[in-house]
């Protein structure tokens, strides 16, 4: 992992004049960002402004048309589809708004898929995955299916899922969108607790109370532009 020339605080993600164009549209206009190990950063701004495509970036599933991505010492760039595809898998946990669980695998089997496609046996897998689903308090649910899990429990097992191969980062995108309140609640003090034992997180959202309760740090888009940072007084 880097460090960079002014300390020994490593740095998981550094973007540098990044540009990403489709067509006529430019999604990201020369962003440059960096997000150092145990950083909690919300990532803010209006729809279309480019904080997807950040984030897509970030997790090595679009290309930039010029810059470069730098995740956990890794140029993204450098890398084809399937070494994109297992870095993914190694280093980068992913939470989804709607969950992107499969239908037709139970949690504990959901959670276990993603240690097994870099390898771990079935075994191991499953061994880790009940074991976060009992730290995530789902574990007497490792039987059901998505469908019969309530929106909250299946946030549980999307998070479990995401730490499965203890990724030095950790990416949220809109995580308690699809959430009432209580289970929205629960959702971010499992983020706040992660963040405070050293997980990595970057979080978009158009939520301000989330972004407020879960970082540190606000990024604020426009136009495919950091036009704003800043330090968050977190209502922890």
């Amino acid at each position: 992992m880097t460090t960079d020339n002014g300390g020994s605080e490593q740095v998981v993600v550094r973007l540098d004049d990044v540009h990403k164009e489709y067509g006529d549209t430019k999604a990201l206009d020369g962003v440059s960002l960096e997000i150092r190990a145990g950083d909690a950063v919300a990532v803010m701004g209006p729809s279309g402004c480019g904080k997807s495509t950040l984030l897509n970036m970030v997790a090595g599933l679009d290309r930039p048309t010029s810059g470069t991505v730098r995740v956990h010492g890794q140029d993204l760039g450098a890398l084809n589809e399937t070494g994109l595809a297992l870095f993914r898998r190694r280093h980068v946990g992913m939470i989804f708004q709607f969950f992107n669980l499969i239908d037709d695998l139970p949690a504990l089997d959901n959670v276990a898929l993603a240690a097994q496609l870099t390898g771990t046996s079935a075994r191991h897998a499953r061994r880790r995955a009940l074991e976060l689903l009992e730290e995530l308090g789902v574990a007497d649910r490792r039987n059901v299916y998505p469908a019969a899990l309530s929106g909250g429990e299946r946030q549980r097992v999307a998070v479990a899922r995401a730490l499965m191969n203890r990724p030095a980062l950790l990416l949220a995108d809109e995580p308690t969108g699809a959430l009432d309140s209580r289970s929205a609640e629960q959702v971010m003090d499992l983020l706040i607790d992660l963040n405070q034992i050293g997980q990595t997180l970057l979080i978009v959202t158009h939520d301000p109370h989330l972004a407020t309760r879960c970082a540190g740090r606000l990024v604020e888009f426009a136009d495919g532009r950091v036009f704003r940072e800043s330090a968050l007084e977190t209502a922890r």
